[in-house]
């Protein structure tokens, strides 16, 4: 394995040590001044009684403050927990209450959500990055000043030992606090090093939010291992991400669909130079081929990754050079992964067959937090079980077909949603599309579609239906569409499947049963 992860800025900053790590807003920092922000934290960290065992929280849009925190937190061997700063106050209160934190850091515009997590940690002490913090909070510089020194080492802190803790997104369940050690964010980094060929000459755009494995770890980190120069934006924005493309000459980026999809739709996307982009780097759900389309008609290779939380996130990843070729699979398994694709009974299927998709690697979770049976269960047999279903083609490149959760059984047929999905998508009308499976005395499940249009009005639901005629058999057809202006989503965008079913309960007589689909327009 290569150098401890909280060596890695001070390897660059001995080679490089006034090369630009991360470019936030008007300021930059250079590896040097990002090391020495790392190491002061980490030994005011341990000054401040944190070390293994210990939990530090942080509530803050993305900024160099997270990065330095991750570090420091790798020094001193604390879990590390970036806060989804998206969520309802109630929501995030949940997860500090399963993993309680020692230190709370806030940014300026999280104050008073601040106030209210600090209220019901009163064992946490809250610091204040930035602004004029409530009474009884300290200042980030005082906190700073209990550096005393150079950080301690604690030579019990290890490759095994939990570095990040990341709740998944709760997309079809509670949320669950999934442990990655050092050791996986180090592989991980290799797979995207690999991946993207990464070099410190690259210029490396994020733009996701670093409270997910997405945002932080797909290739913010990466690239600090590599010397590249990391620009930081504090969240997404289609102007500032296609002004920095232009002005700062980004090589690399992650875009995930809902994000590619508000640049297609925007009025710079046809001419905006994005000559400097290697490639784009695209997952979290299954892409649509239009969207595939658009980015590869502007010469940029879309790569697709495959993985979640549980995997650090890189478990499979299609080469720039396969793009083309493999466009809408998530390529082959990542270096230092296996993947099995297996039936119920946990026995691999043929090539091409659909199946569970399982993982094994360094870059998966050591469990979830406070969760042993969840995590026995996801881990049996030395594989994370990811409750994907996928297949192998004859060239061993994976295809994600959809969330085993979330087939349908209707008349005794399985029906895939991802299939419904993706062709509603290729629509120019549809924005958004999910379909799920609601109870049918007859049927046993009937497949409900949920669309938002692109322009109110644009669809009804023979329209809707219509996209699918001669295109897909009549028994996976929906039985009823509910038209929604948007669907519920999670901070990368991804559809909250659980919500949509909720959605569909709640609003069971708006649920609208299609008349027949003749000379209906799509």
């Amino acid at each position: 394995m290569p150098e401890a992860l909280a060596d890695w800025l001070g390897q660059v900053a001995g080679r490089a040590p006034h090369r630009v790590a991360i470019r936030a807003g008007t300021r930059d920092w250079t590896y040097a001044e990002l090391a020495a922000e790392a190491n002061r934290l980490a030994s005011a960290l341990a000054a401040s009684g944190v070390g293994r065992s210990s939990c530090v929280t942080l509530l803050d849009l993305n900024g160099p403050a997270t990065i330095a925190l991750l570090f420091a937190c790798a020094r001193v061997g604390a879990l590390f927990m970036p806060l989804n700063w998206r969520l309802a106050v109630p929501e995030q209160q949940q997860m500090l209450a399963d993993c309680p934190p020692d230190l709370l850091f806030v940014g300026e515009g999280f104050l008073a959500q601040g106030a209210s997590l600090a209220a019901a940690q009163p064992g946490a002490t809250p610091v204040a990055l930035n602004g004029t913090p409530p009474a009884g909070w300290l200042r980030y510089g005082d906190f700073l000043a209990r550096a005393v020194g150079a950080p301690p080492i604690d030579a019990d802190v290890g490759p095994e030992t939990p570095l990040l803790i990341c709740y998944t997104s709760g997309s079809t369940a509670t949320p669950k606090g999934v442990l990655l050690s050092q050791q996986a964010l180090a592989a991980n980094a290799d797979h995207s090093v690999q991946l993207h060929g990464m070099t410190a000459q690259d210029v490396v755009l994020t733009t996701l939010p670093l409270f997910h494995v997405g945002g932080l770890n797909n290739q913010t980190t990466p690239a600090l291992r590599s010397g590249a120069t990391v620009v930081l934006h504090p969240k997404f924005d289609a102007d500032a991400t296609f002004d920095a493309i232009e002005r700062e000459h980004v090589t690399l980026t992650v875009l995930v669909p809902a994000q590619l999809t508000v640049m297609m739709a925007h009025p710079r996307w046809a001419q905006a130079d994005l000559s400097s982009l290697r490639m784009i780097t695209t997952g979290s759900t299954i892409v649509p081929q239009h969207v595939i389309r658009a980015v590869h008609e502007r010469g940029i290779p879309l790569v697709q990754i495959y993985g979640s939380t549980e995997t650090s996130p890189i478990a499979a990843c299609l080469r720039p050079e396969d793009a083309r070729r493999k466009a809408g699979s998530t390529g082959r398994a990542a270096a230092h992964c296996d993947l099995r694709i297996v039936d119920e009974a946990d026995r691999e299927v043929a090539q091409g067959e659909p199946g569970e998709i399982l993982v094994r690697g360094p870059n998966v979770m050591l469990g979830y937090w406070r969760r042993p049976e969840a995590s026995a269960k996801a881990l049996a047999g030395g594989w994370f079980h990811s409750g994907d279903i996928g297949h192998l083609d004859a060239d061993g490149c994976l295809w994600v077909d959809g969330r085993k959760t979330d087939m349908i059984i209707s008349g005794g047929e399985n029906i895939a949603p991802a299939e419904i999905e993706n062709l509603l998508l290729e629509s120019a009308r549809v924005a958004e599309a999910s379909v799920v499976g609601v109870p049918d005395p007859r049927w046993g499940e009937r497949v409900v579609a949920v669309v938002a249009a692109r322009e109110p009005g644009a669809l009804n639901a023979e329209g809707v239906l219509a996209l699918l005629d001669g295109r897909l058999a009549r028994y996976k057809h929906p039985k009823q569409v509910l038209l929604v202006p948007e669907l519920p989503k999670t901070a990368l965008g991804k559809v909250r499947k659980e919500a949509v079913r909720q959605l569909v309960a709640a609003r069971a007589a708006e649920l609208v049963t299609p008349r027949t689909t003749a000379g209906a327009t799509s």
